[in-house]
């Protein structure tokens, strides 16, 4: 039985990554911001922390509430998306808002989480295909993808900080989420599978990695 830790698991491919975990036997603790999101995650079977990955004194306060444990697999999937492109100036509230929980939370996790790994533990963060350089075809969400692109470098520098954990970066697909919408073509139940069987078969070479759900590895740039 492995120890789990999932960041970001109210809703959507945190939801079904904890719901497919706790049915394996695995230990599962999982975290959410308001009462009701941490009420369904305990009738899952998980145990539920109180963290927002948007406040810093939130985040401050995981790593004492992971005081002793021993974590196998932790996976960041907290996160926002942003709508607009590079025709507009964002505005700075909604660029504060994307960047805090989707590259300030992270960095400020990784510090709280790697002492609590076990020998041979693995830290996943769900970044996505949009964060690659190249090939743009466009400006759409332009601040999201300029959020995921700071998230798959800040991971990659975390790596050589923890040389004794495996950090990777995870495009989970298009997801049929609230944020994928539901045209999306790969089911919520596939992505959390593939992304269980690879945090599972990582190996030291993939420290740094950006890899898709599906298994394949991904250029960072």
């Amino acid at each position: 039985m492995a120890t789990v830790l999932i960041i970001g698991a109210s809703r959507g491919i945190g939801w079904e990554l904890a719901r497919q975990y706790v049915a394996a036997g695995d230990r599962v603790i999982a975290t959410a911001r308001d009462d009701a999101a941490l009420e369904r995650l305990r009738k899952l079977g998980a145990q539920a922390l109180r963290v927002d990955v948007a406040d810093a004194a939130s985040i401050s306060g995981l790593a004492w509430q992971l005081d002793g444990e021993k974590i196998d697999i932790a996976l960041y999937v907290a996160g926002v998306t942003s709508h607009g492109d590079a025709t507009q100036p964002p505005t700075r509230e909604a660029f504060d808002a994307v960047m805090h929980a989707n590259v300030l939370g992270a960095m400020q996790v990784i510090p709280q989480v790697a002492p609590s790994l076990a020998p041979g533990g693995r830290i996943g963060f769900m970044s996505s295909i949009m964060g690659r350089i190249d090939g743009v075809e466009g400006s759409r969400a332009w601040v999201y993808r300029v959020s995921k692109a700071a998230l798959n470098m800040a991971v990659v520098s975390a790596q050589g900080a923890w040389p004794d954990a495996i950090l990777v970066c995870l495009h989970p697909g298009w997801v049929q989420t609230d944020m994928g919408g539901a045209s999306a073509p790969v089911t919520l139940e596939d992505s959390a599978t593939g992304l269980r069987r690879v945090m599972a078969g990582l190996t030291a070479r993939d420290r740094g990695a950006f890899l898709q759900y599906d298994g394949t590895r991904l250029p960072t740039w």
